[in-house]
């Protein structure tokens, strides 16, 4: 068993996000972002769903056409298909992001 720490090699990229995969079992994907201040926004709208927690930093989203203001210690679920975009973001800002992807022959939720 291996142990990794979250903060280790986590400086911001000179500019976007850095996308590193922590864990993908089945359905499941945990990803930490890193954030640079110097980020070309871009909207994305996935199939499924995703809780994200901001560990570090301040950002600015619009979810849904709402702008959502979030600080270190906020998360947000975004649910399969809504659109959001990350408009800014605080130099080195730290995300957790949970993904659940639709399993294989599951049913769709009706009620969304």
């Amino acid at each position: 068993m291996q142990v990794r720490n979250l903060f280790s090699d986590a400086a911001a990229p000179r500019q976007g996000e850095r996308f590193d995969t922590l864990l993908s079992q089945r359905n499941l994907q945990i990803e930490r972002i890193v954030s640079s201040a110097v980020i070309t926004p871009q909207q994305y709208v996935q199939a499924q769903d995703e809780w994200v927690l901001l560990v570090r930093g301040e950002a600015v989203l619009q979810v849904a056409g709402e702008r959502v203001a979030l600080k270190a210690g906020d998360h947000l679920f975004l649910p399969a298909g809504v659109a959001h975009t990350v408009e800014r973001a605080a130099e080195g800002s730290l995300w957790l992001a949970v993904h659940l992807h639709p399993e294989p022959g599951a049913a769709p939720d009706a009620s969304r």
